[in-house]
C-alpha cells in the first residue's frame, strides 16, 4: 500500500480563495512548515494577523510571506500579548508549529486566555496535552497527522485493529521513518501505526523504530529526491509471518510539506465553525475533520 505525494518544500499550491477574512495566528512561522500554512491560509482567504509567538532567538524577526508581513514576539509578557491580539481580533484561531519542547507549555497559554487553536506540532506529553485542554474547555484540533489523505489511512488502521484484534499475532514488524534532520522526535504517524498493529497482535516498542536522519542515507537508502531532503516523511512498515513464508508491507511517502499545510488550513476551517455553533465537544482530530466533509 504506497502513496507518494511531491509538493514543493514550502509553497502550498494556489487554490480558488474562498474570501473567508477569519484571522490566525501562525506561531513558529519563521520555520518551514509555519511559513507553508501562512502560504495555503493566504491563498484560501484566511487573514494572518501581522504578529505570532516564536522562540527567543526569533524575537524581533519580520516574516514576509505572500505580502503579509508577520513580527515575531519572544517568550517574555506572553499571556498579556496573546490576550491583547485576542481582543483586537475576537475570532483569532492560533495554529502551531513550533517545537516538541514548546507544546504543553503553549497549550496551557492557549487554553489560559482562552483562545481555540490547532496543534501540528508533534511531541510533548500527549496525556498532559489532552487534559489541560479537556480542563479549559477551549476548543482545539490536535493531531500528529494534518495530511488528509494520511489520516484517512491512519482512520482505516484503527478500524482493522478495531474489528479483528490479533489477526497479525506472531508476526514481526519492522518500521523504517525518514525525515528531515530537524525534525527531533519519533513520527507521530509512526506512534499511531504502531499503535494499531500492536491490537493486531504485534509486539513491538517505538524504540525498535528506524529513526533516518542522515542526507545521504535518505537518498540511497530509503529514495529520498535530493530536493526533497529538507522536507519529506517516508514512513515503511514490514510485517513478516514467523516462519518467513508470508510478507505485508504498508508505506506512505510525502515530499513538500503542501498536504500538511492544506490539510491544517480545513482544521482552522473546521474548528472556526464549530466555535461559531457553540458546538458541545470541544477537542477534535483530524479524523473529525475528515467526517465532517467540508474539506477544499
Amino acid at each position: 500500500m504506497t502513496s507518494t505525494s511531491v509538493q514543493s518544500p514550502e509553497v502550498a499550491p494556489a487554490v480558488k480563495s474562498i474570501n473567508v477574512g477569519l484571522p490566525i495566528m501562525v506561531n513558529g512561522c519563521t520555520g518551514k512548515m509555519g511559513r507553508a500554512v501562512l502560504e495555503a491560509a493566504i491563498s484560501a482567504g484566511l487573514d494572518p494577523v501581522p504578529v505570532a509567538l516564536g522562540r527567543p532567538g526569533d524575537a524581533g524577526k519580520i516574516v514576509d510571506v505572500g505580502g503579509k508581513q508577520i513580527e515575531v514576539q519572544g517568550p517574555s509578557q506572553r499571556e498579556s500579548f496573546l490576550s491583547s491580539v485576542i481582543k483586537e481580533y475576537p475570532n483569532l484561531i492560533v495554529v502551531d508549529y513550533t517545537v516538541p519542547s514548546s507544546v504543553n507549555e503553549n497549550a496551557a497559554l492557549y487554553s489560559k486566555v482562552g483562545v481555540p487553536f490547532v496543534m501540528g506540532t508533534t511531541g510533548g506529553d500527549r496525556e498532559l496535552l489532552y487534559k489541560t485542554v479537556a480542563a479549559s474547555n477551549v476548543y482545539a484540533v490536535i493531531s500528529p497527522q494534518m495530511g488528509k489523505q494520511v489520516v484517512a489511512f491512519l482512520a482505516a488502521m484503527e478500524i482493522m485493529a478495531k474489528q479483528f484484534p490479533g489477526a497479525f499475532s506472531g508476526y514481526n514488524l519492522k518500521v523504517m521513518e525518514s525525515h528531515q534532520a530537524s525534525k527531533l522526535d519519533i513520527s507521530g504517524t509512526s506512534e499511531a501505526v504502531i499503535s494499531c498493529f500492536q491490537k493486531l497482535g504485534v509486539s513491538f516498542e517505538l524504540d525498535q523504530v528506524e529513526q533516518i536522519r542522515d542526507p545521504k542515507l535518505q537518498v540511497e537508502k530509503v529514495g529520498v529526491p535530493e530536493e526533497h531532503i529538507s522536507g519529506h516523511a517516508f514512513h515503511t512498515y514490514n510485517l513478516t509471518s514467523a516462519d518467513g513464508t508470508v510478507s505485508f508491507k504498508f508505506e506512505h511517502n510525502v515530499c513538500g510539506r503542501s498536504i500538511y499545510a492544506e490539510g491544517t488550513v480545513d482544521a482552522v476551517l473546521f474548528l472556526a465553525k464549530k466555535v461559531s455553533s457553540n458546538a458541545d465537544k470541544r477537542i477534535y482530530d483530524m479524523i473529525d475533520v475528515l467526517r465532517e466533509g467540508n474539506m477544499r
